[in-house]
């Protein structure tokens, strides 16, 4: 029966872009090595403005007044995405944060300190009969603490790990590719959020192109650099199995909280969805903003992919799951 579930489920078209993309830049770097004629830097930094500038467009201040309302849900959502996880991720500094294996704690850190996604939070909430509202509410107000909240996680290590890093720079990167843009589009969100409404299919495959152009950049450094030469099959396989253990302790976490706060089915269903998502869009973009040179980005992008891809397949297999006892329900 969970054989004949699994096979119904299609892979993500994004995820399967992801991979072509990786492939073509270990078969085909020419385009994004250090050599290359093409801006792909300048190119990138107004996608990312475009990005935010659209995000603010689509935001609605009224909604983001009702989304209020629900604030027990609200709490515990942001805890898990900005405190719970990257607590979790920290535990295992002393064992995993220095050395050989020091790039990919800090990958695991980056992951762990990042947004919940928007888009693929919302649908699958709703497939799963969740309080939609809520959803929006919580993956759009992520967002942008993740402006704030997700640098100063990182600040601190990598400090210690990149003597080239420096805050205020970031900071002012931010300030200039992410928050000017998402404010202007906050601010005309009432003139022109109903094109951003309409034409929101549009906006997201622009969003998905440019953060496939910060993938295929960053690997095709990685490639050059060899930094892949280091991790075995074996290695990859213990990375895959710490972003599965950590994807399944907050999960599981969230929900016994959300029983212990008697949250509605409803409300859990979202706490849970929401609460473990990470956004490969603002890690694509913060990556490019946050890390300086001496980082192999490949590695750091490496765990979030992983992540990605996983959180789509086993929350589209438990939203499923949801829908069906809320249509047995009503028979």
């Amino acid at each position: 029966m969970l054989i004949k579930k699994i096979s119904k489920i299609k892979l993500d078209r994004f995820v399967l872009a992801i991979i072509l993309v990786v492939v073509l830049a270990y078969f085909f770097p020419g385009l994004g090595s250090r050599g290359s004629q093409v801006p792909l830097d300048s190119i990138v930094s107004v996608g990312i403005s475009f990005i935010f500038f659209f995000y603010g467009l689509k935001l609605s201040p009224e909604k983001i007044r009702t989304g209020l309302k629900n604030w027990r849900l609200h709490v515990l959502v942001q805890l898990s995405v900005f405190l719970l996880f990257p607590l979790i991720v920290l535990a295992f500094h002393p064992l995993l944060g220095s050395g050989e294996s020091g790039d990919i704690w800090l990958a695991f850190l980056f992951m762990a300190a990042l947004p919940s996604t928007v888009s693929s939070s919302v649908v699958m909430v709703s497939l799963a009969k969740g309080n939609v509202p809520a959803a929006i509410f919580n993956a759009s107000i992520s967002g942008l603490i993740g402006i704030v909240v997700t640098p100063l996680w990182m600040g601190v290590f990598l400090e210690q790990q990149a003597g080239d890093f420096d805050l205020l720079d970031v900071y002012t990167k931010l300030l200039t590719e992410i928050l000017l843009p998402l404010v202007l589009g906050l601010l005309l969100n009432r003139y022109l959020g109903k094109y951003a409404a309409r034409y929101g299919s549009y906006l997201t495959l622009f969003d998905k192109s440019v953060i496939l152009l910060i993938i295929y950049k960053s690997f095709v450094h990685s490639f050059e650099d060899k930094v892949f030469s280091s991790v075995d099959l074996k290695d990859f396989a213990l990375v895959y199995i710490g972003v599965l253990g950590l994807f399944f302790l907050v999960y599981f976490m969230i929900g016994f909280v959300a029983n212990k706060l008697q949250f509605s089915t409803e409300d859990k269903i979202t706490a849970q969805f929401c609460g473990t998502k990470k956004s490969l869009v603002h890690g694509t973009v913060f990556s490019k903003i946050l890390f300086p040179a001496s980082i192999p980005m490949g590695i750091i992008l490496l765990p979030l992919m992983l992540f990605h891809a996983s959180q789509i397949l086993i929350i589209g297999v438990v939203a499923g799951r949801s829908a069906s006892r809320v249509s047995t329900d009503k028979i």
